[in-house]
């Protein structure tokens, strides 16, 4: 797992209020290293050689634990780290002009967050706690100073490279399926990131809120409800609150690729 370098002496690790941001020095050393983590393979670039991992274990890391509905960082501050989720689950959001939140991306263990401010050096969003969760940090400034072999930006450029094909996905998603879709596409995608790390893809508890989907989604909460109770209808799902049983798990590939099979025989 990726992880941060500690540039001040440990702090006792404190509860901070949701609206606070822990932008701030690493909470608590790791015991363990890039090289034995369980997540390396979802959180590390792929293609990484035994020199590179030796040099992330030869740095100093450290971890953070973020509680349920704090904040990591929020939009328009500094940015100084590239966080990976070593457990739990977060949610990215943008404010809109008119004071509503959009959210932008879930996040869970092996994924990274925090990469939107890498070109203007302050974050374009925020990130927000959705359960207890706790993160690695890796100081950019650290990160980037790692010269030799070009190393460095290498780890950055692939981190990236994932950002950007994540937000060309969520653009297909948006523009070109129906709520329907919309919803068994979302749904899908986190039976197989799930089972990537071990869960039941056909079994889960959703973190997020039925209008944190719909945001993501661009869909209306009551749209997003009523999709739900349709999938019940068509004995797709067992839904109980946020308690979601996938029944028939190629019924759902078919309704997402519907418009996909339509436009390929049109």
């Amino acid at each position: 797992m990726s992880t941060a370098i500690l540039e001040a002496p440990v702090s006792q690790i404190q509860n901070v209020p949701a609206r606070q941001t822990m932008n701030s020095a690493p909470e608590s050393p790791l015991k363990k290293l890039c090289s034995n983590c369980h997540l390396r393979d979802l959180c590390l670039p792929a293609g990484m050689t035994g020199s590179d991992m030796s040099r992330l274990d030869g740095l100093m890391f450290g971890r953070r634990k973020v509680k349920a509905g704090q904040a990591l960082y929020h939009e328009g501050e500094r940015f100084q780290f590239i966080y990976a989720v070593r457990s739990g689950t977060f949610k990215s959001s943008l404010t809109l002009v008119d004071g509503r939140e959009q959210v932008s991306g879930f996040h869970m263990a092996g994924e990274q967050m925090g990469l939107d401010g890498v070109a203007q050096g302050k974050h374009a969003s925020s990130a927000t706690a959705l359960e207890d969760t706790e993160v690695c940090a890796i100081p950019y400034a650290h990160l980037t100073d790692l010269a030799e072999g070009n190393f460095g930006t290498h780890v950055v450029s692939r981190l990236m490279s994932r950002e950007i094909v994540r937000e060309h996905s969520l653009m297909l998603l948006l523009g070109s399926m129906n709520a329907e879709e919309r919803l068994a596409a979302f749904l899908l995608n986190l039976s197989q990131r799930l089972k990537a790390r071990g869960y039941s893809a056909s079994e889960f508890h959703l973190r997020m809120s039925r209008a944190e989907i719909g945001s993501y989604l661009g869909m209306t909460l009551e749209t997003v409800s009523r999709t739900f109770s349709a999938f019940q209808q068509q004995h797709l799902l067992e839904v109980d609150k946020r308690h979601i049983r996938i029944i028939d798990l190629d019924g759902l590939t078919r309704l997402r690729d519907a418009r996909a099979l339509r436009d390929a025989s049109a």
